[in-house]
């Protein structure tokens, strides 16, 4: 079963991305690489709550 994720900027705290990922195969946080439009470069996103 694959479940919708919010990334957030871990600079500026905005929520920027939405993506699933399927939870008996990574339980953990997700963190990427995305693109950050406020700041204009890529930045590392994190998976919230």
């Amino acid at each position: 079963m694959r479940v919708i994720v919010t990334l957030a900027c871990t600079e500026t705290g905005d929520r920027n991305y939405t993506t699933t990922k399927k939870k008996k195969t990574h339980p953990s946080r997700m963190e990427l690489m995305k693109y950050c439009p406020r700041l204009k470069k890529y930045t590392l996103h994190r998976e919230t709550r």
